[in-house]
């Protein structure tokens, strides 16, 4: 053995400083348990603990056990989250907001704004979209009287919020309703009324706006991926990022890239720690240095909880990996950051984004320096450590990912080490331009153009990634299937050790992913050869995939979300979209486009020539002009061919006049006019005739019966989701074998109706629904209309 290699016995450092971590995770659960319960709870919670800890306390004291202090540490932890928790409990449920909340009171407030406005679309179409954000209750009037206080809420308002910004007071009316048990507020605000600026946020506020701006206008001259991306490298500014980059970096597990984490910050320090070094800057000196520069990232990316949270996290990961005793330390520190975070604010205990960050940094601090020290006995350090940092962290996080996504990237660890290299350059570059634009905006474009180019390459390297067959295995968002894969990641956890250090094994290992990743086993019997028509499992809308070609199909609507639908076509094999029928704008036909445009060529999108709701009609103009594809409105009657699907449009014939005062159409699914706008087609493929409805109410149902008496067909893509409101005489006049009904399970909207299904099960027609059975596929094997179909999909 060289001198350069490591010895045996050194490779595993000093013994790691696990003391904290049992009562971090003890103070963890009882947050968890104890925020989903009331104030008197916490407080009896607090008492015991407590008492339990005197006790303790006094026999190993007698004893001098380890073990009975380790106990005592652990219950002094419960004492003090308890007594946090109760304390927070307290301050949500104190004053008139929960009362006023309970009985869905009306009141006027004045807010403090402490987060940015969000603009959500409803993955049903019942509402337009709408903005959320969270805001201080200072004062509110209500029943007569007007009382000054401090309590969160979150504020549900119109499109005209989403200009508010963080920290402007604002006035406003409207009404309270009550928050989840467990949640972060106290209760939920529906704004009616526009809102009122009071005051401007802080100077030193508008002073970070500033600069985000300034890093904005550096990059403004680039492609769409790029002007969104380097600001969410940056500082964690979603507002650019497009949705196909987003649905690429949930599928690649590159998600941390684009939000808030500790990452920012790691390089951050990283970078400016020895620059400061470099010019002579020692001791207490870097230090300082150090916190202004936390003091800096925080106050530019927003002082919100998640920040605050990526913050600490980043300063325990930047010790991880170092070796000796701060690997030790590092341990220690995480532990110390789990309890202080949770002290100043349990509602995190029940944070997705705060495990995920945790867990995330456990495995870094845990298990990275061993599997680096490990790969590094047959492989460069630096490679060791590229390896071993996201593939700690992935494993880490994956029963949670799991949890939340119904999904497993197969290809993350790999995502993570291919665009790690560029992370720090865009990010360094992106702060350049960020500050160098508060002097000069010709120097900030230089900087901006810089940072686009390693931007660029993460950007290529997730939209790869995302391509690839086996990017994603769905995985059960269940309580045993997220159970069952945890128990495979600890398996994985004490295992792993030995497979790294044997580089046969490991190239091994790796081929086996590659070709998993490369050439999935197909999900057996899905889809079936000589499928003609797909009802994609979209959740609660509508995704119709009709065969065109080996690749090729017409596909009409693309359901409220992209990946769903994106997968769905994957897993048909569909590369080429001639035709793109959206049948109405509501967000559960036309959410899901960016899924359609994933890495596909579509020739064109036809589209009702309703254009309601405005702001999705909007959002689809924008993303075909961003992709270059030509939209044109259908034409009442027109015929057309395409390889072997013939199909006719039926509907609409007359389309009602679009609102002239500005306001926005009839909101209600019930009859809303978007609905009885929605295209209608009779299609014929392979000797079946289909009849796609789209969301047609009974009076355009009527209507359409009206004008088009011979509506038989084979297949009735059953309208609005198999909704109550249906017209019998419609339904009997289509005299369907097959009716194909496109709902998510347990939606709130009660679809499908039970008087839809009897009236349909009394004409002797054969009901499929994807809400119970997943993806649909039809085949017509000797001239009879089967049925395949998927299972659903977590």
């Amino acid at each position: 053995m060289s001198a350069s290699d490591p010895a045996p016995e050194d490779s595993a450092g000093p013994p790691l400083d696990l003391r904290l971590l049992l009562p971090a995770a003890a103070g963890w659960l009882t947050a968890i348990v104890l925020m989903a319960f009331s104030t008197q709870l916490a407080l009896t919670t607090a008492g015991l603990a407590a008492a339990i800890s005197v006790v303790l306390l006094g026999i190993a004291l007698r004893r001098r056990s380890r073990l009975l202090l380790m106990l005592v540490a652990i219950t002094t932890m419960v004492t003090g989250m308890a007594a946090a928790s109760a304390f927070q409990l307290q301050q949500l449920t104190a004053g008139p907001i929960p009362a006023l909340a309970a009985a869905n009171s009306t009141a006027k407030l004045q807010l403090k704004i402490t987060s940015d406005p969000a603009v959500r679309q409803s993955s049903g179409s019942r509402r337009p979209p709408y903005v959320v954000l969270n805001a201080t209750v200072e004062q509110v009037t209500a029943r007569g009287s007007t009382t000054r206080l401090r309590t969160p809420v979150l504020v549900i308002g119109s499109a005209r919020w989403q200009h508010v910004r963080l920290g402007q007071r604002i006035e406003t009316t409207g009404r309270l309703s009550p928050a989840d048990r467990g949640s972060d507020i106290a209760a939920m605000l529906s704004a009616r009324s526009t809102p009122k600026v009071l005051t401007e946020p802080p100077w030193w506020l508008l002073a970070a706006e500033h600069v985000r701006a300034g890093l904005r206008a550096s990059v403004e001259g680039e492609p769409s991926d790029v002007r969104g991306l380097v600001p969410a490298l940056v500082m964690g500014d979603e507002s650019a990022l497009p949705p196909e980059l987003v649905h690429d970096f949930e599928l690649t597990g590159l998600t941390h890239l684009s939000a808030v984490s500790g990452t920012n910050l790691t390089l951050l320090l990283a970078f400016v720690l020895p620059l400061a070094r470099l010019c002579g800057v020692r001791a207490r000196g870097l230090t300082v240095v150090g916190l202004a520069m936390v003091v800096v990232f925080v106050t530019l990316a927003r002082p919100q909880p998640s920040v605050l949270r990526a913050a600490a996290m980043g300063l325990v990961a930047l010790a991880a990996m170092t070796a000796g005793g701060s690997r030790r330390r590092a341990v220690r520190s995480l532990s110390v950051a789990v309890i202080v975070l949770l002290l100043l604010d349990t509602s995190l205990a029940r944070s997705a984004g705060f495990a995920l960050s945790v867990l995330a940094t456990a495995g870094i601090v845990l298990l990275g320096p061993g599997w680096r020290d490990v790969l590094a006995t047959w492989m460069p350090i630096r490679l060791a450590e590229a390896i071993a940092c996201p593939l700690a962290a992935q494993l880490a996080c994956t029963p949670i990912v799991a949890w939340l996504s119904g999904q497993v990237s197969l290809v993350a660890v790999a995502a993570n080490l291919l665009a790690g290299p560029a992370v720090g350059p865009a990010t360094i570059l992106g702060f350049g331009a960020a500050g160098i634009a508060l002097l000069s905006s010709d120097l900030a474009r230089l900087a901006g153009w810089l940072a686009s180019w390693p931007a660029r390459w993460i950007i290529l390297v997730a939209e790869t990634g995302a391509d690839l067959p086996g990017a994603v295995s769905p995985w059960p968002a269940t309580v045993v299937g997220v159970g069952l894969l945890t128990l495979l990641c600890l398996a994985l956890t004490f295992g792993l050790h030995r497979l790294l250090a044997r580089p046969l094994a490991m190239l091994l290992a790796v081929a086996v992913l590659v070709f998993v990743v490369l050439r999935p086993t197909p999900r057996l019997g899905w889809p079936p050869d000589n499928w003609i028509l797909v009802a994609c499992d979209v959740g609660q809308g509508d995704g119709l995939v009709l065969r065109a070609g080996p690749s090729s199909a017409v596909v009409v609507d693309t359901g409220p979300d992209p990946t769903p639908m994106d997968r769905c076509l994957r897993e048909l094999g569909i590369h080429h979209v001639p035709v793109l029928v959206l049948s109405h704008f509501h967000a559960d036909h036309a959410g899901g486009l960016a899924g359609v445009l994933h890495n596909r060529q579509v020739d064109a999108i036809e589209v009702t020539p309703y254009y309601s709701p405005p702001a999705e009609h909007r959002r689809v103009q924008a993303l075909a002009a961003a992709h270059h594809i030509p939209i044109r409105p259908v034409t009442y009657r027109e015929r057309r061919t395409l390889g072997p699907i013939t199909w006719t449009t039926l509907w609409p014939a007359r389309v009602p006049a679009l609102p002239t005062s500005g306001a926005p159409s009839p909101t209600s699914d019930e009859g809303s006019p978007e609905n009885n706008a929605s295209i209608t087609l009779l299609a014929e493929t392979s000797g079946v005739r289909i009849l796609l409805t789209g969301d047609l109410e009974p009076e355009a149902q009527r209507a359409l019966l009206a004008t088009h008496p011979d509506l038989r067909a084979d297949i009735l893509k059953v309208p609005h989701h198999g909704s109550a409101r249906q017209d019998p005489t419609f339904l009997a006049a289509t005299q369907p074998r097959l009716a194909l009904i496109s709902a998510g399970p347990d939606n709130d909207y009660g679809h499908p109706a039970p008087r839809t299904l009897d009236l349909l099960t009394r004409q002797g027609t054969t009901i499929t629904r994807t809400d119970t059975t997943g993806a649909i596929a039809v085949t017509t094997p000797n001239n009879r209309l089967t049925t395949t179909t998927k299972g659903r999909t977590p």
